[in-house]
């Protein structure tokens, strides 16, 4: 790899346009992630932040504008898709799948509250636990970027919280850039230091997490007012 694929965003998306028949999911989307960066993508129900990780994936294409990801991506989906009639280490290896290498001891390392389950059901596990086997499963492709579809659908907040923690130590551990799709706004800036804002299709508003918290706009929209600083 040369030194200007380095130094690139791991993701670039630049005036995406993503259709579906007449109708436009993404207008003229742009966002980019760095290489061991955290960045938030928000936005409500619908706004077209499924479309976007899709694309990102290769499962739609786009109408038009560029979507280029330097490295190896994973996605975490929304609403988790185990397999549930398989165990936790045959769904973590099926996250490796064609691999030469689908040892999974270094997920339960990172993970360590899968090992106690890996013999066990996948349909058999809480929420939070078939979460954190879908985080794990994404894992086990070795990715250079993450891509977190809906962290906290359906989860109790201390699930969430823990989940959130353990993204933040893979990122700091290994440098792993996450990009995660949030429709709790809250959770995503708290963990992100960068977030982008989408509804409608369209991004309305990005910046720095601790900004775009104390913006009107943005914190009267998803934050139930602005968050003020504490002197």
């Amino acid at each position: 790899m040369n030194e200007a694929m380095n130094t690139a965003p791991i993701i670039e998306v630049c005036d995406l346009v993503v259709r579906y028949g007449w109708a436009t999911a993404l207008d003229q989307v742009s966002l980019t992630v760095g290489r061991s960066e955290m960045v938030a993508l928000v936005g409500p129900n619908g706004a077209g932040k499924s479309t976007l990780v899709n694309t990102l994936s290769g499962i739609e294409r786009p109408a038009a504008g560029s979507v280029r990801v330097n490295g190896r991506l994973a996605h975490v989906p929304e609403g988790r898709q185990l397999f549930g009639d398989l165990t936790v280490e045959d769904n973590l290896k099926l996250g490796a799948w064609g691999a030469k290498n689908r040892d999974t001891s270094w997920v339960y390392e990172l993970l360590p509250g899968l090992d106690r389950l890996r013999r066990r059901r996948a349909e058999g596990l809480s929420g939070g636990e078939q979460q954190m086997v879908a985080v794990g499963r994404a894992l086990m492709a070795r990715p250079e970027v993450i891509v977190v579809d809906e962290l906290s659908l359906g989860l109790a907040p201390m699930v969430v919280a823990d989940l959130a923690r353990h993204l933040a130590r893979l990122n700091e551990a290994d440098g792993t850039a996450v990009l995660l799709i949030e429709q709790n706004a809250r959770l995503a800036f708290d963990l992100c230091d960068r977030a982008y804002v989408l509804e409608a299709g369209r991004i309305v508003a990005e910046g720095p997490c601790a900004e775009l918290a104390t913006s009107p706009e943005v914190a009267n929209a998803y934050l139930g007012g602005p968050i003020e600083e504490v002197s």
